[in-house]
């Protein structure tokens, strides 16, 4: 009994640790993008949705830019249709992140896989894509992911309360914060040539393609920024192996000749 009860105390330290951990590691993201819950709230009702209709968005959509966009077309009167196609193309980000991340959880039980693969946002990802797959804890992800969504619905639900109040919340520059939680989740991530090319590439073909008014404008930019990266890295390892050869060849050469 006693050592039952130490198994089991000794497991819990074990999960709340990591899990802990991952709260604390997404925390500065969860403050950075409270501006952008609130937003979120304040603009479906602005958009005519009832409180519980704007708050089931944020529970249940659980996607920032795409909420946004919805409630806007929403507000518009655009098709259900346009609407799910539109929302699909701004999310489609989300099936690049579960292919990186596929190695990381594919050999978890299915409740894990099907709960972080709906938290599977940018910042979860920003925070648990970079880790080798033998370092990745799923306590830590849920930690993350679990406490991200929390601090969104709740963010949400201030803005709700907030827009109910003042019709005007939307208009006071609560918009920078998606652009600044995307300046945060990418600048640290950019530590080689190739990243840094891929995020240029991404980042003139999205602004281009916008411009031009492209629906897939974003999924374009991504796989355009993939490929981009890809050539430079594997140029960068074709000229390090040609002057690697070549130093070989060099001291083979002078050891041939002493």
């Amino acid at each position: 009994m006693v050592q039952n009860n130490t198994k089991r105390n000794k497991q819990s330290r074990e999960r709340k640790s990591p899990f802990w951990q991952g709260v604390v590691a997404v925390l500065p993201l969860s403050i950075a993008v409270i501006p952008w819950g609130i937003l979120a709230g304040s603009y479906a009702i602005d958009a005519g949705l009832s409180g519980v209709e704007a708050q089931a968005m944020s529970a249940v959509l659980f996607a920032g830019s795409a909420q946004l966009v919805a409630a806007g077309m929403f507000k518009a009167g655009v098709g259900i249709g346009t609407m799910l196609v539109t929302t699909f193309f701004i999310t489609s980000r989300h099936f690049l992140y579960s292919v990186s991340m596929r190695g990381k959880i594919s050999n978890l039980p299915m409740r894990w896989r099907l709960i972080l693969g709906f938290w599977l946002t940018d910042e979860l990802f920003a925070v648990c894509g970079g880790q080798p797959d033998k370092a990745f804890n799923p306590w830590f992800a849920a930690g993350a992911g679990g406490s991200f969504y929390l601090i969104w619905n709740l963010a949400s639900f201030v803005g709700i309360v907030a827009g109910s109040q003042f019709p005007s919340l939307n208009e006071v520059g609560l918009e920078f914060a998606v652009a600044a939680t995307f300046i945060a989740l990418v600048i640290p991530q950019i530590k080689s040539i190739p990243l840094l090319a891929s995020v240029g590439a991404s980042l003139v073909v999205s602004v281009l393609l916008t411009l031009m008014q492209v629906d897939a404008a974003l999924m374009i930019a991504s796989i355009f920024g993939m490929v981009t990266g890809y050539m430079c890295e594997t140029l960068l390892n074709g000229n390090e192996h040609q002057t690697s050869s070549k130093k070989r060849v060099e001291t083979q050469s002078d050891g041939e000749q002493k």
